[in-house]
């Protein structure tokens, strides 16, 4: 391929341009308007002087072009490194998809890229020698029970593939195990390049691929006449240039397909026709552009721009349902009989829309697509995908369980947390799924209550928060793993709860320490540095270092890298209690007090201006995890002291001599620690009496004990 910036490279535009014409690329205002998007990016690495000295007629045909886009476009959201356009043909008698793609790579690094890599998802379903089935073999047998004797299993190949010199590339082509090693595993293909990629300089490469469709396989596949689409096609991986999240130098990072954890891509456009039986009705990514019936087929037309992925699903039996928020067209498409969940899967979506929106950002699309699937399609529910998204509704679950609700919101929010931030949740999984899952608790509890927004059914009530946080510390194990584990390595489980739930609650607890306000703008800060790019935890933690600094100045010390060893690095656990309280009345002092004379004995009680009592709180520290605490101490004379403590030593006490006496000790008083293992033992009620014999059968015990192994030394 020319050079970008050079006269051929600008003729290749054309060439691809007319040439596009006539095959794949439908002339209309979308097509045009993708390849000069096409032709800006490569004029924004020409060289002007040499363009217009040297190629005058060039810059002339290019700028002739460039009001059309002007009209059609506004400035691209996103790098669109991997630009797709696809024709897709579904046979659902065979249970094939028939794909040709057109593939505009741009290089998006000072590399020579002499290679490509490629996804193919399908091929973890092929047998039961796959890296995905073999980490989930007792899934596997679960799925091959539905079949019914026919064969659920799944492949893709891609059959021919080219260059835009016409070069065969198929011939190089080979799979490689990354991860692994795993010589049978055939999800990540090698495509060699005749013609490398020069550094900021696009590809364009052309192929035909064929696709068995799995059957209830997760996320993916067809059930009776129920067809859902995720990671279906063969795509592009990621090529990170040096400086891009870990990379010391350009690399690609395309991991196979794991158990454990989602995907990670590229930003692009999406111009996707799919053709299907014409009863068929078809949600996907994207704004549907056209509609066109042949025969006894429909072709139907979606187009997206600036997104990492493309969904879609298709059934005879689905309704459309829609609503509006703002300047966003709202579908959902569900099986009769489940219109009866429309008004909650629209309520509760514009929630999420305008909770995400005052505080982080604008949702950018002008789409965004619910399914709802039946209830033999339950294995596509609860996933996210750019500007569409299922959900789980069961009839009869009552209402006041608000699975449904729970699952809009968390999956709504992942149009930010992997969607527009794309993260990698196969190497950092907390930072898609655990981010995600704070802002679902907060959503929830802020729209449906902080008690009742989970469950709220025949007196049961449970905020969504609240669950969370339980999940995480009902574990078996809480400290199974941290939160540095890529999504593979948590070979001996706690990956939801560690990566999700966990997650959640320290980023509440974080919020707790630093405040809501200074939190928002961390999280604000982080999404709109970081959206449409690929942040690590570097990226995130320096911006709650710059933040928290800004706002708080040192009281946190320099950085807040002391949390983050603990909360994400580490796997200890966090637990302060609240010891003892004691109330000692002050007596008249005795013994020889002026001296070695006189020994007094039973003074004078003291007067009435001088009684009081000495009172003390002891707290201790149970856990390793070290946070700053409060600590509410409140007297009998309704006065209230909230104390500051380090939570560094393993004990601490706070002391007072006055008229009142100490009724109640609470640590952290407005729940800003949600780390906190027990909030039990966060108070006590000071109770004389009972205090008192507890105190001495436990001394009586403990001496006995002591007695004991004394003895036992001389036996």
């Amino acid at each position: 391929m020319a050079k970008v910036g050079s006269p051929a490279g600008c003729n290749c535009f054309v060439s691809l341009a007319s040439s596009a014409v006539e095959s794949h690329f439908r002339e209309d205002i979308s097509d045009r308007k993708v390849r000069l998007q096409v032709f800006l990016h490569k004029f924004g690495l020409l060289s002007r002087i040499e363009f217009y000295m040297k190629r005058k007629i060039y810059l002339l045909l290019c700028l002739g072009m460039a009001p059309l886009w002007l009209l059609s476009q506004t400035a691209p959201l996103s790098p669109r490194v991997a630009n797709y356009q696809m024709d897709i043909e579904l046979d659902v008698t065979s249970k094939k998809l028939y794909g040709s793609t057109t593939l505009l790579w741009r290089n998006p690094s000072q590399d020579t890229v002499r290679e490509l890599q490629f996804h193919l998802y399908y091929n973890a379903f092929k047998n039961t020698r796959s890296t995905f089935v073999r980490e989930s073999i007792q899934l596997s047998e679960f799925f091959k029970s539905g079949w019914d004797g026919e064969c659920g299993w799944s492949w893709s190949e891609i059959q021919r593939i080219k260059d835009e010199q016409g070069n065969d590339l198929s011939k190089g082509m080979s799979f490689i195990q990354p991860d692994d090693n795993n010589k049978d595993d055939q999800t990540v293909l090698r495509v060699p390049l005749t013609i490398p990629a020069l550094p900021g300089g696009e590809i364009q490469i052309q192929f035909d691929w064929e696709a068995k469709i799995p059957k209830t396989m997760v996320r993916t596949g067809y059930n009776k006449d129920f067809y859902f689409f995720a990671q279906w096609f063969p795509k592009v991986g990621v090529y990170e240039a040096a400086g891009v999240r870990y990379a010391t130098k350009g690399q690609w990072n395309c991991h196979q397909y794991h158990a454990a954890g989602e995907y990670y891509s590229d930003f692009g456009v999406y111009d996707v026709s799919l053709t299907v039986p014409k009863d068929y009705i078809v949600g996907a990514s994207g704004a549907l552009q056209q509609k066109e019936q042949k025969g006894e087929q429909t072709t139907w037309r979606f187009y997206v721009e600036d997104v990492i992925d493309f969904t879609w699903t298709t059934s005879p039996e689905f309704l459309v349902l829609t609503d509006q928020w703002k300047d966003v067209q709202l579908s959902l498409l569900c099986y009769p009989g489940h219109e009866q969940f429309a008004d909650r899967y629209f309520g509760t979506v514009k929630n999420a829309l305008e909770f995400m929106d005052e505080k982080l950002g604008a949702y950018p699309y002008p789409t965004l697509t619910m399914v709802d699937p039946p209830i033999h399609g339950l294995f596509t529910g609860g996933m996210e995908y750019p500007t569409l998204f299922t959900s789980i509704s069961l009839c009869f679950i009552p209402e006041g369980i608000k699975t449904t609700e729970t699952l809009i919101v968390h999956e709504f929010v992942h149009q930010y947390f992997m969607q527009m931030v794309a993260t990698h949740e196969k190497e950092e999984p907390w930072m898609d799924e655990g981010m995600t899952t704070y802002y679902e608790g907060r959503i929830l509890d802020k729209y449906d209550g902080e008690y009742t927004s989970l469950v709220d059914w025949m007196g049961m009530k449970m905020g969504n928060s609240i669950y969370n946080r339980w999940e995480y510390l009902a574990m078996d194990n809480p400290k199974i793993a941290d939160n540095s584990y890529e999504s593979w390595e948590f070979r001996h489980g706690g990956y939801s709860r560690i990566s999700y739930n966990k997650v959640g609650v320290w980023l509440k607890t974080l919020e707790g320490l630093i405040g809501q306000e200074v939190f928002d703008e961390v999280m604000r800060t982080f999404f709109e540095r970081w959206k449409f790019r690929h942040p690590c935890k570097r990226d995130f933690t320096s911006i709650v270092d710059e933040v928290v600094r800004k706002r708080h100045g040192d009281r946190f010390g320099p950085n807040m890298q002391w949390f983050f060893d603990q909360v994400l690095e580490g796997s200890d656990q966090c637990d302060y209690a609240i010891a003892s309280i004691t109330n000692d009345e002050i007596r008249p002092d005795e013994g020889f007090l002026t001296g070695t004379n006189e020994c007094i004995l039973d003074p004078e009680p003291l007067a009435a201006a001088e009684r009081g009592y000495r009172s003390k709180v002891i707290l201790h520290r149970l856990g390793e995890v070290k946070l700053p605490i409060e600590v509410e101490i409140v007297f009998d004379d309704g006065r209230r002291v909230v104390e500051l403590w380090d939570g560094e030593s393993r004990s601490v006490d706070f002391s007072y001599v006055g008229k009142s006496r100490i009724e109640t000790a609470r640590i952290d008083p407005e729940r800003k620690i949600w780390l906190d293992a027990n909030w039990i033992n966060n108070s006590q009620t000071f109770e004389p009496q009972t205090k008192s014999i507890h105190q001495y059968l436990s001394k009586f015990l403990a001496g006995l004990q002591n007695m004991m192994e004394s003895l036992n030394a001389f036996i």
